[in-house]
């Protein structure tokens, strides 16, 4: 199944010149919806995940999914301030300033090995924010999975050596 196909593409937004992509037509194809999934969990299988970091908030569309069909936890990386207990922070760079993401203190450990889900790849600051957060705790990431790559902005430099998988690529704008 090409899932390329079920992403819409909706010229100038959020602003003039971009192309968003827009993933809601994907989900809403059962059929879709489910080889993304299954696709994630047969290519990370291999590292023996005990967790799924899921980046806010469409990660958590795949995140759950995934986490539940290998039969591991579900860790929620959020924005600063939207979790209820003791927190760890990471911050990372913008266009224009800086955002943290952040995770409970106890959410993973030095025997995890987590799995990091989103939907989208674009310049990598989230992905490696993501990376360090975990990684600050004492866990390991195994791999990165993203349904689309925007393969042009290059955030994948930004993610080194790990294992990523991107299931859908958009090397330009167009």
């Amino acid at each position: 199944m090409d899932l390329k196909t079920k992403i819409r593409s909706i010229p100038d937004f959020p602003k003039k010149g971009i192309v968003f992509r827009d993933i809601t037509t994907l989900l809403q194809d059962p059929r879709a919806y489910e080889h993304a999934i299954d696709l994630f969990c047969l290519h990370f299988a291999k590292h023996k995940i005990t967790k799924v970091g899921v980046i806010e908030s469409r990660g958590f569309i795949f995140g759950g999914p995934i986490a539940m069909a290998l039969g591991v936890g579900l860790v929620p990386i959020r924005k600063k301030g939207k979790l209820p207990w003791d927190t760890v922070r990471q911050s990372y760079k913008l266009e224009y300033g800086t955002d943290s993401l952040e995770v409970h203190k106890d959410a993973v450990n030095k025997r995890d090995r987590v799995l990091i889900i989103d939907d989208l790849l674009a310049t990598g600051g989230t992905a490696r924010a993501s990376t360090k957060l975990i990684e600050k705790l004492g866990a390991k990431v195994t791999g990165l999975g993203f349904l689309i790559e925007l393969s042009f902005l290059g955030g994948r430099k930004k993610l080194g050596d790990y294992d990523v998988l991107t299931l859908i690529d958009y090397d330009s704008e167009k």
